[in-house]
């Protein structure tokens, strides 16, 4: 299981993450405020779904490497760590997301959306990569049930990502017309995002 000072410092990571300005949540209100609450709700639900997909990739692939070599698996948090801090960098210099503006072309029915927006995460190579790089370094070997830490890691990433998706699509007009009327809100949250992945890079990258 997680222990306390695993599962905190992930999940406030997470929730910064989900929550600033990108191409997914961004679609999620512009749906909301183009098609309707339930349309944006239901494509937020098949984007956090579809990062299941990833979660299981990352079982596998930590869960190989721990049992190959315990080396191989400090050189990918290693990796994953430099990896988190480019992001972080490449958040501190984002202008923010964007104004959030309405959404062109027929209207498809909830469900179809929700298939779009889980296929969308499920096949984003930059998805697949950002798990197997971030999952890994809140796993704790010394723990145990490797298998299990990363599991309940993604799971925890798919539902708060469900719930805040769901949250921007149920309130899409008032968050949309706020973002509209405060564009430095977006770079705000970019910013404290780009501090924390930079800083959590860096400090597994001189861990030993």
């Amino acid at each position: 299981m997680l222990t306390y000072d695993q599962f905190f410092p992930f999940l406030g990571t997470v929730i910064l993450l989900t929550l600033s300005p990108g191409p997914d949540n961004m679609l999620v209100l512009s749906l909301g405020m183009a098609k309707g609450r339930l349309r944006g709700m239901a494509f937020g639900l098949g984007c956090a779904l579809g990062t299941l997909s990833h979660t299981l990739l990352a079982v596998i692939g930590v869960s190989a490497l721990i049992a190959a070599s315990p080396l191989a698996f400090t050189a990918l948090k290693v990796c994953g760590g430099l990896y988190l801090a480019w992001l972080g960098f490449g958040a501190l210099r984002s202008r923010g997301g964007g104004k959030v503006g309405g959404v062109e072309g027929v209207v498809e029915s909830p469900r179809a959306l929700m298939m779009k927006g889980a296929i969308a995460a499920a096949i984003n190579p930059k998805v697949a990569l950002f798990f197997l790089s971030f999952l890994p370094q809140f796993v704790v070997p010394a723990h145990g049930h490797v298998t299990l830490q990363t599991a309940l890691l993604g799971l925890t990433f798919a539902v708060q990502a469900a719930v805040l998706f769901g949250l921007l699509g149920f309130f899409s007009g008032s968050v949309g017309a706020w973002l509209n009327r405060k564009p430095k809100a977006g770079v705000w949250l970019d910013r404290a995002a780009g501090i924390i992945f930079i800083g959590l890079g860096l400090r597994l990258i001189i861990a030993r």
